[in-house]
């Protein structure tokens, strides 16, 4: 028997997946931000399992995300635009939360500990790093990645060329042993603007002066991470001053990685140290 309730809900035109726990032990909720192509669906084995510790969380999928239905052609979605629906997320709690962010998800709760008031703690899961994604060194990245995903997402404004099959998927996001087959999280994943990644470099976006963020910050890297490599994380963690963890042989999905229960036993751990 389950220790926890389950509510998966769309309203307005937002998808909502919450995990209530039996016994409730934090009283702070955690909001959870998906990244590009995601949706709230990537956050459930982590939910389940938080829940089962005592965490309420709210997973939400984006507009043309998950189930959540377009409302702007996905192609014209940006950070800003996206950011104004996880400002409603974060507003509509009780109290304040502790804000979880996946890769863009990341970028956005970076622009959250920016513009918005100070939280009980924020996690950072693969994110974005901290001043752009346009450098040489991430460039170079993602071109020898995917050449050819990279030219078609730049001839037709949208990233879904990056993660065209379940191959070009699987080696974007997961390493062998994953909780989901490469076909599995391919037919999940769902199309993405790529004017987000052109967004995301000066003069568009700055992070917040590091002096500035007084939210306590847990970030976390993946050693395997094919789409952003773990020696671009570690200066973004350390301009921040955040707590940095590298989990070992995990790719960019920490939450469907084969180490995913050991890694949400970390955030659970850190947490629970500090709301």
């Amino acid at each position: 028997m389950m220790s926890y309730r389950v509510s998966h809900t769309i309203e307005k035109g937002i998808e909502r997946i919450v995990y209530t726990p039996e016994n409730r032990r934090f009283q702070t909720p955690i909001v959870m931000q998906h990244g590009m192509w995601h949706g709230a669906w990537c956050w459930q084995a982590w939910q389940a399992l938080l829940a089962e510790w005592g965490w309420e969380s709210h997973a939400h999928s984006l507009p043309g995300h998950g189930r959540s239905p377009e409302q702007r052609p996905i192609r014209w979605c940006t950070l800003q635009y996206y950011y104004e629906f996880l400002n409603d997320e974060i507003r509509r709690m009780e109290r304040p939360p502790v804000l979880m962010g996946h890769s863009m998800g990341g970028a956005l709760t970076q622009w959250f500990l920016k513009y918005g008031p100070t939280l009980p703690a924020a996690v950072l899961v693969a994110p974005w790093t901290s001043h752009n994604m346009q450098t040489p060194a991430s460039l170079e990245t993602i071109w020898k990645l995917d050449p050819l995903g990279m030219s078609l997402a730049f001839i037709t404004l949208s990233s879904n060329p990056l993660v065209r099959n379940p191959t070009r998927a699987a080696a974007c996001f997961i390493t062998k042993g994953a909780i989901m087959s490469p076909h599995e999280l391919h037919a999940r994943l769902g199309p993405e603007s790529v004017l987000v990644l052109f967004q995301y470099q000066p003069p568009w976006w700055r992070p917040a002066r590091a002096e500035d963020v007084q939210t306590p910050l847990l970030w976390l890297a993946g050693a395997n991470d094919a789409v952003i490599p773990e020696r671009m994380e570690r200066p973004s963690a350390a301009y921040y001053g955040a707590d940095y963890v590298v989990v070992p042989e995990a790719g960019h999905d920490l939450m469907l990685e084969k180490s995913y229960a050991k890694t949400v036993q970390t955030i659970h751990s850190w947490l629970a140290d500090r709301v």
